[in-house]
């Protein structure tokens, strides 16, 4: 009996958290945005410009546009048109609330779990998802988080009946903990060094074992296609051919050395995920062709004689250095609609503003393999749009106005704005 209370209790909690908003129905007729400034980020600005959506897919953009019979138009004259900003790393639809168990599915039990997938534990129905995306966050890459080999992130639209419906790009990434490198006294880890030093030599020690174990089962796997399934390795077979890149959570320039190092000696494709001091090691960043997923830029230092503001200036220096990278809210699940502020702040800090709106769409895009369809606003593109009355990175005049995902309208209520208007009628019959 006690059991199935249990059951009865955290599936009556996952229906109350569940939001009430109705996904945007298939696109069914051309839809034509008329007379916005276009913020095409690859193409620079178009303003006063129509933008033609059918069948999902960006088909037209220019002036005075020939539109076909039936096509509905919405005047966004004075008003911003972007590319759906992507959120390039989150915990988003894995984590309702962190201080109950029952509805965090980031992490799996074990150490070495590559055959996760994200995507498996992916809820649709979180009432987090519709407060991230009425700031213009329309996609983002729901990534695992626990143990060493943490398992695999899928890239989702946050609009769907089903997590089937949300994904844009099965398993994006293989994700890696790299074992931390600090060894000295911390407020959250206060274990004796030595102890530190072991317990990191030990995660290294399961990681390169792994990979090992991985890479013999790819070459018995070439040379005999029946060899016997093995669920985790077979979840890596792509790392070896280079089709799924290594995603590696690092921040210590240690750590990114270290990564830098077993990529070459495993001949893979990494990602650098976070990476607080990337900034310092710029150059070997560029030389190997390695991405930032940069998530740190309202983070504080790491070391207590480092700059103050050191981790907003990381996107200029990393600009500036050349090498690629974007942003994301770091594995955040409802920070993740504070991302297009992330992006302000490095403004802020000096980094150019085309630059941090591509941090934001194009470059991340890239990073994560689906450029083809999302990024900017071009001609043959997906219809994931998202139109402003302002400034879409400044907090007072970011204000959502319509939004689209492939050609989809979404619904841009949630409960904040909710609660908002539940409260603003209290204090005005008071």
């Amino acid at each position: 009996m006690k059991r199935w209370i249990m059951i009865l209790t955290i599936l009556g909690a996952a229906t109350a958290m569940a939001h009430n908003l109705v996904p945007g129905a298939k696109q069914n007729h051309p839809i034509l945005l008329k007379g916005g400034d276009l913020y095409t980020v690859k193409n620079g600005v178009l303003q006063r410009t129509d933008l033609l959506i059918e069948q999902g897919r960006i088909s037209q953009i220019g002036k005075n546009l020939s539109v076909p019979i039936g096509t509905e138009v919405i005047d966004v004259t004075g008003k911003r048109v972007y590319p759906g900003l992507i959120d390039a790393a989150t915990s988003l639809g894995l984590v309702e609330i962190g201080e109950v168990r029952a509805t965090r599915d980031a992490g799996e039990v074990g150490t070495v779990t590559p055959e996760v997938q994200s995507h498996i534990a992916y809820n649709t129905d979180s009432e987090i998802i519709p407060t991230v995306r009425a700031n213009g966050i329309t996609t983002a890459l729901v990534a695992p988080t626990g143990g060493v080999i943490c398992g695999r992130s899928s890239l989702v639209n946050l609009d769907g009946w089903t997590k089937e419906d949300a994904v844009e790009k099965f398993n994006v990434g293989l994700h890696v903990n790299w074992p931390s490198a600090s060894t000295g006294w911390s407020w959250s880890d206060q274990r004796p060094a030595e102890e530190k030093k072991k317990d990191r030599a030990e995660k290294l020690k399961r990681l390169d074992d792994a990979f090992e174990a991985a890479r013999a089962y790819y070459l018995a796997k070439e040379a005999n296609p029946n060899v016997k399934v093995d669920e985790r390795w077979e979840a890596m077979l792509p790392v070896f051919s280079k089709e799924l890149t290594v995603f590696v959570n690092a921040d210590d320039v240690r750590q990114i050395t270290q990564a830098i190092d077993f990529a070459k000696k495993w001949d893979i494709k990494i990602v650098i995920v976070n990476g607080r001091d990337s900034y310092k090691v710029a150059d070997l960043l560029k030389t190997n062709g390695i991405p930032v997923v940069y998530g740190r830029v309202q983070g504080l230092p790491l070391r207590e004689d480092e700059d103050p503001d050191i981790s907003s200036r990381v996107p200029k220096l990393l600009a500036d250095a050349g090498v690629k990278f974007c942003l994301s809210s770091s594995y955040a699940n409802s920070g993740s609609r504070n991302l297009p502020f992330q992006a302000a702040q490095a403004v802020a800090f000096g980094l150019a503003p085309d630059q941090a709106l591509s941090a934001l769409t194009l470059s991340s895009a890239e990073i994560l393999g689906v450029d083809k369809d999302l990024g900017s606003l071009e001609v043959g593109k997906k219809a994931t749009i998202v139109v402003s009355d302002g400034d879409i990175l400044d907090p007072p005049t970011n204000k959502v106005v319509y939004e689209f995902i492939e050609g989809r309208k979404v619904d841009l209520n949630n409960r904040g704005k909710q609660l908002y208007d539940k409260y603003r009628q209290k204090t005005s019959t008071q």
